[in-house]
């Protein structure tokens, strides 16, 4: 089992729906203190560690979201049946047939997700996908009182039950939350790269909360550090399967780290023109050590770049992305390749950051 595989399972295992990652800070505090000069989490939850450079005023920000999308109780009926909100973008079509965990001040609890047979079903029904409010967990209960006894309560989280894995003993990974934890470990491992390296940037590395229901917790870390220059770690649409258009741009598992010029979510107006003074400076890198690299410009694809441009007096943002297949669903997958390859390309941008 390799490195990457280890980081990627235990990241990966970790529940951490938005605004209930204190698992996974707990996690990412073991891997980077040692790493770090500096430590602080702030009031939403943001951890911020702070390698010094030979340059305090110039500040490099390095973000990650922590958070996953998930579930959140909302109602238990007098049948002991559980219904639920949404936690970030969800498709509902992802929901049938799907064993969920509820996460309970009491431990976790089992649950599967109910809905209508088939066979009831009218036509019209068949032709749409069920909206979530009309899908329930069942946990074997039979009553409110019984699902209660288990220590289920209005605002508990919950997420897929499924264990992270390489399909087939090949490089591709796939768990429940590898949006964002993918980014996480790559976080990890730049900073274990850089660790005993003189850098002139001074470096924050910010594992952040709340991407999932709105950019929201990378912009206040920004806020406080000021940085001059950030980089925004995310997933990204893959375009090397079937099920994907022809028009969208063929970014493959396995090809390198995304360098993303241009996204925008126009339902919310969010998203990051990257500066191309930056956009130079990575495919520079990139080519001067032979590094695979991939080009992207996209809609309705929003990461933590938007908010974190606006912070303050703003900061030149840039986006560098990992293509994944099925993103926002139980099954998401990431090449272990592209991880080790986004890696080499920010360690060697922040080794010749000037």
């Amino acid at each position: 089992m390799s490195e990457w595989d280890v980081l990627l399972r235990e990241l990966d295992e970790i529940p951490g729906v938005s605004g209930d990652e204190e698992r996974v800070a707990a996690y990412m505090r073991q891997k980077l203190l040692p790493l770090s000069n500096g430590h602080w989490e702030d009031a939403l939850g943001n951890q911020i560690f702070v390698k010094h450079g030979s340059r305090p005023d110039v500040k490099l920000m390095l973000s990650a979201h922590m958070d996953e999308i998930g579930f959140i109780v909302r109602h238990i009926d007098e049948n002991g049946f559980v219904y639920f909100h949404p936690v970030g973008y969800h498709d509902s079509r992802m929901l049938m047939n799907q064993v969920l965990t509820i996460h309970t001040e009491a431990g976790p609890r089992q649950a599967i997700t109910g809905t209508m047979p088939a066979h009831l079903l009218t036509a019209e029904m068949a032709r749409r996908s069920i909206p979530l409010a009309d899908i329930y967990l069942d946990l074997g209960t039979s009553s409110r009182a019984e699902t209660m006894a288990l220590g289920v309560q209005i605002g508990d989280m919950i997420t897929f039950e499924r264990k992270g894995t390489l399909l087939n003993g090949s490089k591709l990974f796939t768990g429940k939350a590898v949006d964002n934890r993918s980014s996480c470990a790559v976080l990890i491992e730049t900073m274990k790269r850089l660790s005993g390296k003189q850098v002139q940037p001074t470096i924050y590395a910010v594992a952040s909360v709340q991407e999932e229901v709105g950019l929201r917790g990378a912009g206040t870390a920004a806020f406080a550090i000021k940085p001059t220059v950030a980089i925004a770690i995310d997933v990204t649409f893959a375009g090397d399967s079937p099920a994907l258009p022809a028009t969208l741009p063929p970014m493959k598992l396995g090809g390198g780290p995304v360098i993303k010029y241009y996204d925008w979510t126009p339902d919310t107006g969010q998203g990051n023109n990257v500066p191309k003074s930056l956009t130079r400076q990575l495919v520079r890198t990139a080519e001067s050590l032979g590094i695979p690299y991939q080009h992207q410009t996209v809609l309705n694809g929003g990461t933590d770049a938007a908010t974190i441009s606006l912070a303050g007096a703003g900061a030149v943002t840039g986006i560098i992305s990992l293509p994944s297949r099925y993103i926002h669903s139980a099954t998401g997958c990431v090449h272990l390749d592209d991880l080790a390859y986004t890696v080499d390309l920010l360690t060697a941008f922040i080794e010749q950051m000037e």
